[in-house]
């Protein structure tokens, strides 16, 4: 039990401090890793969006997505997925190391370097230990 307990702390303290990296990007409103299998999340952070009901919505678009590649014949991994919405950009990215898991980020579209918050998402997806 005290070896679970630990593991539970680790992650936690990564998935918090993902979380802050991702809320450093210009732009940022919020963010949130989830399981795309169940549409969970394992953390969030931010104001204005409700991530726990985003996340569960964003798990059908992420499966969709997979779904069809497969019916496509198409290899290879999801690098992300974006959605341009008239104010927001929301960068979706499955992590290739942790299946089954995706990062969530929500940029307010005036303020934000969307190629600059592509590329945070993916380096903080890199560090991220579970």
């Amino acid at each position: 039990m005290t070896g679970l307990w630990k593991v539970g702390i680790k992650m936690a303290g990564n998935i918090d401090q993902s979380l802050q990296e991702l809320m450093n990007v210009d732009g940022a409103i919020g963010c949130c890793i989830a399981d795309y299998t169940s549409g969970m999340t394992l953390g969030a952070t931010g104001s204005t969006v409700d991530l726990e009901l985003a996340a569960a919505g964003i798990t059908q678009v992420v499966k969709a997505k997979m779904r069809t590649m497969k019916e496509l014949g198409i290899s290879g991994e999801i690098d992300d997925i974006l959605i341009t919405l008239q104010d927001q950009f929301h960068v979706i990215r499955p992590t290739a190391k942790h299946k089954g898991l995706f990062i969530y980020l929500v940029l307010d579209k005036t303020r934000a370097n969307l190629a600059l918050a592509r590329r945070k998402v993916s380096n903080v997806e890199a560090g991220i230990e579970i």
